[in-house]
C-alpha cells in the first residue's frame, strides 16, 4: 500500500467530506431566510474549490455550469477564463481552503436586492485566500453571481 502523507490525506479526506455534503444535500435557497452558518460554508468552500479546478485545469465549463442563470449568461466559459487570466498565469490552486476553517470579515447578508453576500477569509500559508461573494437564489438554489477572490 502507498504511503500518502498526512496533511494530503487529511486535505482529501475534507474535500470528499464537502463533496459528500454537497452531492446530498443540495443548497436550497429559501426566498427570504438567511442559510445557516454551514450552508454559508458550504457556498464558499464549493464554489472556491470549484474555481480552483477551473484555474488548475484552464477550463471554466464546470464554473460557468454551478453559477446563476444570469451571470451564465453574461460570461460564457471563455469569458470566464478571460477574466481569471491573471489566476491563470500565476497558476493559483487554493484548494487547501477545504481544511481550513472560514474566518468571516462582518456577518453574512442579504442585500436590498436579494443578494447573499459572504466576505472573509482562510488563513492558509503562504499566502491568504480572501473572497468576496454574492449569491442569488437560481433555480431553487443558491448560485453565484458575484464573485472577488484575492490570494496575497
Amino acid at each position: 500500500m502507498p504511503v500518502v502523507p498526512l496533511l494530503f490525506r487529511f486535505r482529501l479526506i475534507a474535500a470528499l467530506a464537502v463533496a459528500a455534503c454537497l452531492a446530498g444535500t443540495p443548497v436550497r435557497a429559501t426566498a427570504q431566510g438567511m442559510p445557516s452558518p454551514f450552508v454559508q460554508e458550504v457556498l464558499i468552500k464549493s464554489i472556491l474549490v470549484t474555481l480552483s479546478d477551473a484555474v488548475a485545469y484552464d477550463n471554466f465549463t464546470v464554473l460557468h455550469a454551478k453559477i446563476s442563470k444570469p451571470f451564465r449568461e453574461q460570461f460564457p466559459p471563455e469569458k470566464l477564463r478571460a477574466v481569471f487570466k491573471d489566476l491563470i498565469d500565476k497558476r493559483a490552486v487554493f484548494d487547501a481552503i477545504v481544511a481550513k476553517p472560514i474566518v468571516p470579515d462582518g456577518d453574512a447578508k442579504i442585500d436590498e436586492n436579494g443578494v447573499l453576500r459572504l466576505k472573509g477569509r482562510f488563513e492558509t500559508t503562504p499566502k491568504q485566500v480572501k473572497y468576496q461573494l454574492g449569491f442569488i437564489p437560481s433555480d431553487g438554489l443558491w448560485k453565484l453571481s458575484a464573485v472577488t477572490i484575492d490570494i496575497e
